[in-house]
């Protein structure tokens, strides 16, 4: 990857620091909708039952809210563990920006004897944060369920009586990932990308390495465990700044 004549690439970690910025805001919005449902669930919990869709409800202000505030974000709410629920075995309290610009609830087909898409469970944005705990960065993949879009999802936890009881989460539209991060990949000297912690390429300037491919070798859910830089062979692994994603640079 070449650069420009004059061009200053910025250092390693200012691409970390820049891009955890970026999704920072995003994870904003997925801290606050998990915050209010977990003391949504508290509530109807201390009323002695079982919470329903109809109870979900009340989480609608404050998701259409995040979607005006939120540049990045396209789509966000509350998924519900299977069971959680006494009306539905499953649910998405999920809400979306439309073409139009205008805020519409996602109506999903969870039957599992229509839809192939009814079983979300096995997912990356569910089952990385209900498995670690974590908040976790899952995908691009084509968001069939929602917007057909290629995206990037953002989740973390919601607990309820110290148990899991889904995930709050916010959808990226990967060209808008990209118009904030590509052009950071791009001044540094070495070709690069960024992974999360299963080795999905979140975005990339390196055609060896395409945004949705995985990156196979080191173990980059170690990497963001620690905390720190490291190399694995002939690469350079940076974390970026408490955001599940490891910047990858090649030598």
């Amino acid at each position: 990857m070449r650069r420009s004549p004059g061009t200053v690439a910025p250092p390693e970690t200012d691409v970390t620091a820049r891009t955890a910025s970026a999704l920072e805001t995003v994870f904003d919005a997925v801290v606050q909708t998990g915050a209010e449902a977990a003391a949504l669930l508290a509530r109807v919990a201390g009323q002695g039952r079982r919470p329903a869709t109809v109870d979900l409800a009340g989480l609608r202000p404050g998701l259409h809210a995040r979607l005006a505030r939120q540049e990045l974000v396209s789509g966000v709410g509350f998924v519900a563990a299977p069971g959680l629920l006494s009306d539905v075995p499953a649910w998405l309290e999920w809400w979306q920006t439309g073409s139009d610009g205008g805020v519409t609830p996602l109506l999903p087909d969870l039957d599992p004897a229509r839809s192939a898409y009814s079983d979300y469970t096995h997912w990356d944005w569910f089952t990385l944060p209900r498995d670690t705990g974590r908040r976790a960065v899952a995908g691009p993949y084509v968001d069939y369920l929602c917007s057909d879009e290629y995206s990037l999802t953002l989740s973390a936890p919601v607990h309820m009586a110290g148990r899991f009881a889904g995930v709050a989460a916010a959808d990226v539209y990967l060209r808008h990932f990209e118009a904030a991060v590509l052009p950071l990949l791009r001044r540094l000297p070495e070709p690069a990308h960024l992974v999360n912690a299963r080795g999905r390429v979140a975005a990339s300037a390196d055609t060896a390495h395409l945004a949705g491919s995985l990156t196979k070798g080191p173990d980059f859910a170690a990497v963001l465990e620690r905390g720190r830089p490291g190399s694995w062979r002939d690469l350079r692994l940076v974390p970026c700044d408490g955001v599940p994603l490891v910047l990858v640079v090649g030598r």
